[in-house]
């Protein structure tokens, strides 16, 4: 654990000095070539972001070719910036060339950023699992039992309806009801049924239906 946390210190050390003088060397070439103030310190800002969104587009594994490409020319910038300062370059003399690139370089950058975060990604894999034919089901061994079929059940005709017996009803009872039935009429405005002709008569219930039909 200890080895391993050395090794972490060590590398996040060096890059933190890498970082600092890629970005001071950036800062020197951009102000000698005539971007002073804030622009030349937004410079080394805009190659390592460069930087950052090219390594990202690698590490995601779509369109390498593109983050191939925008990395090497950000490393390019920050190489080339390092050079220039080593001694190889006159800062007080910057040749033409140096400062159209350096006067290009935020179209350049911008570009280059906005092609790798906002283009979609071209790999199209196909896996084995989703290339591969579903393999046939054989039918007889997996195909389920037929279930047999069940004779129809047996069509039972309906019990015939018992008619009611002819109860013998005086002429007089069934005016007797019919008057029953009228005042009931009247007083609820609904018909009078059999169970309540029956209880105002005090008939049996054959008869009181047979009083019911007549009415």
């Amino acid at each position: 654990m200890r080895a391993q946390l050395a090794r972490i210190d060590a590398v996040l050390v060096q890059a933190v000095i890498a970082a600092a003088l890629s970005f001071a060397h950036i800062h020197d070439v951009a102000s000698a070539a005539g971007q002073d103030g804030w622009k030349a310190w937004a410079y080394p800002v805009s190659v390592d972001l460069l930087l950052v969104a090219a390594w990202r587009r690698l590490r995601t594994g779509d369109a390498k070719a593109a983050g191939w490409c925008w990395f090497v020319i950000a490393l390019a910038a920050s190489l080339g910036a390092n050079v220039a300062t080593a001694g190889l370059l006159d800062m007080n003399h910057v040749p033409a060339w140096l400062r159209i690139l350096v006067a290009g370089w935020p179209a350049v950058a911008f570009l280059g950023g906005t092609l790798l975060a906002h283009s979609a990604p071209t790999r199209h894999e196909v896996t084995e699992e989703d290339g591969r034919e579903p393999e046939h089901i054989d039918d007889q061994e997996d195909a389920p039992d037929p279930v047999p079929e069940l004779p129809p059940p047996p069509v039972t005709e309906p019990a015939p309806t018992p008619t009611p017996t002819a109860v013998p009803v005086p002429a007089a009872l069934v005016e007797h009801a019919r008057k029953v039935a009228t005042e009931h009429h009247a007083r609820t405005g609904t018909s009078i049924d059999t169970t309540t002709l029956r209880a105002r008569l005090g008939v049996p219930m054959p008869m009181a239906d047979a009083i019911a039909a007549q009415l």
